[in-house]
């Protein structure tokens, strides 16, 4: 059965559901390459609206300075792109909150000697 609210977005389905668990998983490929840590333990992944077949994610970077800024934003939408049945993959940079080490999980802040 379709629920109306969810607007049809003519993405191929592969009777696959999109959900935030997907988006997560697809985005832990993407490691920012100074670190080899991937950005969701990082914190850098603040939101994550799945409607239907879209995703939008809101994701931060460690400074709006940070040289690999272009290529994780990138990265991340190529990684979205990728999940079987996804519609349309945006990500957006958000700056606030600002990123401090406090979001990266708390066990790869262990590791990393936080």
């Amino acid at each position: 059965m379709t629920d109306p609210q969810q607007p049809s977005t003519g993405a191929p389905t592969s009777g696959s559901e999109v959900t935030e668990d997907l988006v997560k998983l697809a985005l832990r490929r993407v490691k920012d390459p100074e670190l080899n840590l991937n950005i969701v333990d990082l914190g850098l992944v603040y939101d994550i609206h799945v409607t239907g077949a879209d995703v939008v994610v809101e994701m931060s970077l460690t400074s709006p300075a940070c040289p690999s800024g272009p290529e994780l934003v990138h990265d991340a939408t190529t990684q979205l792109e990728a999940i079987p049945g996804i519609g349309k993959a945006e990500v957006n940079l958000v700056w606030s909150p600002p990123w401090t080490p406090e979001r990266i999980e708390p066990r790869v802040r262990v590791y990393l000697g936080f």
